[in-house]
């Protein structure tokens, strides 16, 4: 039986959207934590509470939002336990800014308060489920990344003598981006991840970012998919593709490259310029 041509185009759909959601998925870093997660591609903190109403509220009309207060008070504390355990660099985490400085507690407790209701259910048992976000970058990543990222002066490119060089440059050593494919090495996300050589020396990091940037969009971006990282705008349209050897530090974050890897990113002034407006992600599994 031959199938109309309406009908070819339906079924075409309903076999494309739900593959084309399930790539976006896998290509999203999500760390769980507790009763919520921290999504390292989009930069959203997430973090979900359950609440019922009182036993004595049952079928009033009190109900309904006494389970939505028991549930926004979940959620707040859950987001509190996902945020302790955001990951700023190396071993350190958000909990131990927070232990160690009452100030830096009470500032990151008033960002917890203030983020943003992304969802709400109510369910037939008078339950009701709410669902947090609160972003890592803006005013989060101003306090909790290190204070060693400094605003970067402009870096000043030395144009090619002529178009024989641009085409050369271009081809060869001119990358717009950087992407890190650290697969298969159990690396680990962070706010203020480094990528260093096979000497120790840091090709990538606080050193040489400009805070502005690291603020605004994160020091490094991440993926679990690296064809989707290099067709990132992040990294625009000619990016340097890297392949990590190892992990390095006792929070896996650091990512080691060759040192002609390292030489070949150091090499050129246009380099240090996208490394400064942090176009650079990280690809993990």
């Amino acid at each position: 039986m031959k199938l109309s041509t309406i009908t070819v185009f339906i079924i075409a759909i309903m076999l494309f959207f739900p593959l084309s959601g399930f790539c976006q998925e896998n290509e999203e870093l999500v760390e769980k934590v507790g009763n919520g997660g921290i999504n390292w591609t989009s930069g959203i903190i997430r973090a979900v509470g359950i609440g019922a109403p009182p036993e004595k509220l049952y079928g009033k009309p009190e109900a309904r939002p006494a389970a939505l207060r028991a549930a926004q008070i979940d959620a707040y504390r859950n987001l509190l336990e996902v945020v302790q355990g955001v990951r700023i660099k190396s071993s350190t985490m958000v909990k131990n800014f927070m232990v160690a400085d009452d100030s830096i507690s009470a500032q990151v407790n008033g960002m917890i308060r203030g983020a943003q209701v992304a969802n709400k259910e109510y369910f037939d048992d008078g339950t009701v489920e709410v669902t947090l976000e609160m972003s890592l970058k803006g005013g989060f990543a101003q306090l909790m990344l290190p204070q060693d990222i400094k605003q970067v002066e402009p870096i000043k490119v030395t144009p090619p003598a002529s178009a024989e060089e641009t085409n050369k440059k271009s081809s060869s050593d001119f990358f717009t981006g950087l992407v890190v494919d650290a697969r298969g090495l159990n690396a680990t996300p962070a706010m203020s991840p480094r990528v260093i050589d096979e000497n120790g020396q840091e090709v990538y990091g606080a050193a040489y970012v400009s805070r502005e940037y690291a603020v605004q969009q994160g020091v490094s971006g991440y993926s679990k998919n690296i064809d989707s990282a290099v067709s990132n705008k992040r990294v625009t349209n000619n990016p340097m593709i890297v392949k990590g050897i190892k992990t390095a530090g006792p929070g896996k974050s650091a990512i080691m490259i060759s040192n002609a890897e390292a030489s070949r990113l150091k090499g050129s002034p246009e380099n240090l310029a996208f490394m400064k407006k942090c176009r650079v992600i990280i690809v993990v599994d």
